[in-house]
């Protein structure tokens, strides 16, 4: 039962962050998280901007289950109170959603936060100095998702990891192709929802975005024994 789970202990982000597409068909919806969990996918976000309050509830439980099962962090994002209901292991804060300091309160010490600090150091330093776990810069690319979003150059990156301790995140039309370079430049993490679960094959997707981390941890090796 779900009500009997409890956030693991406080992680590290690390690898392809999987965000999940507006999807009502839940069981479709675990299928292509449970391909992306075992292609690679070191974290799951919940993300449905489109469902009622019942199907999100609903759709977090079963992924919060498979994620469980599978020791995968899932993270849910914008919903505080959602991310209590179902003993997520983290929640991710945009610039509308509730502060990091209120956050903390209801979830309490061992759950992650990220938050979204868009093109902006600022905003990282604030929330790093809030205690957030981890700090996520994007656009990076055009994005199908957020056809707006702020553009980030990654530089950021680079500046972000020499400051701070905390994970950093690269989002926004992040392909696998194009994730080497961002990875290079410091991202921990590339959160990915339209290359992994818009892809025929979200196994192979997923792996793919895996195999840029393994490339570049043998790269940062070998430079090492240098």
């Amino acid at each position: 039962m779900v009500a009997a789970m409890r956030p693991a202990a406080r992680v590290s982000l690390a690898g392809l962050y999987a965000l999940t597409p507006d999807m009502a068909d839940t069981g479709l919806l675990a299928a292509r998280a449970a391909a992306a969990i075992d292609g690679g996918a070191a974290a799951l976000q919940y993300r449905n901007k489109s469902a009622a309050p019942a199907l999100r509830r609903e759709q977090a439980r079963v992924l919060r289950e498979l994620c469980a099962a599978r020791g995968v962090p899932i993270i849910v994002n914008d919903d505080v109170e959602l991310a209590a209901a179902v003993a997520a292991d983290g929640v991710h804060l945009g610039r509308d959603d509730a502060g990091i300091a209120a956050a903390r309160a209801r979830l309490g010490p061992d759950v992650m936060i990220g938050v979204s600090c868009y093109d902006s150091l600022e905003r990282a330093a604030a929330a790093v100095r809030s205690g957030a776990n981890y700090i996520a810069f994007g656009s990076f690319f055009p994005s199908a998702v957020k056809p707006q979003a702020l553009r980030a150059a990654p530089s950021l990156l680079s500046a972000a990891k020499a400051r701070w301790r905390v994970a950093v995140v690269a989002i926004g039309g992040i392909t696998a192709a194009r994730a080497g370079p961002l990875i290079a430049a410091g991202a921990d993490a590339v959160a990915v929802i339209s290359a992994v679960f818009e892809a025929r094959d979200v196994r192979a997707a997923a792996r793919e975005f895996a195999a840029c981390f393994d490339l570049q941890t043998a790269l940062h090796d070998r430079g090492t024994r240098r």
